[in-house]
């Protein structure tokens, strides 16, 4: 079982950045690949990026590639998803995921979100 909680969300103009962080508990953190996905009101929740159980491979919509950054410290459980040059588009709650590297085909387990409102 993990648990994540997300933290970092606020208000920002737009050009402006943040950092969100996730962290996690439970066990085996460093066998989890973790994504973060967005949802903005009235619209699917999307795939922001993801990162693998050994912090290789990450993989960025398009919308962000470019902008946003995503990083993990197995010594602390925490991913974090840096975001440069915010857009008003970005709006929108952003989730942690994780999934096992060896066991989980989709992701698991969920955080319960940190709003992100990124005004003109």
């Amino acid at each position: 079982q993990v648990q994540l909680v997300e933290s970092g969300g606020g208000l920002v103009q737009a050009g402006g950045s943040l950092r969100l962080s996730c962290a996690a508990s439970g066990r085996s953190f460093s066998r989890y690949n973790l994504g973060w996905f967005r949802q903005a009101p009235g619209k699917e929740r999307e795939f922001v990026t993801t990162i693998t159980w050994s912090g290789g491979s990450p993989d960025y919509a398009d919308s962000v590639k470019g902008r946003f950054t995503i990083s993990r410290d197995n010594a602390k459980n925490t991913v974090y998803l840096q975001m440069n040059s915010l857009k008003p588009e970005d709006t929108a709650v952003y989730y942690c995921a994780a999934k096992h590297s060896d066991y989980d085909r989709a992701y698991r387990y969920w955080g319960q979100g940190t709003q992100v409102t990124v005004s003109s």
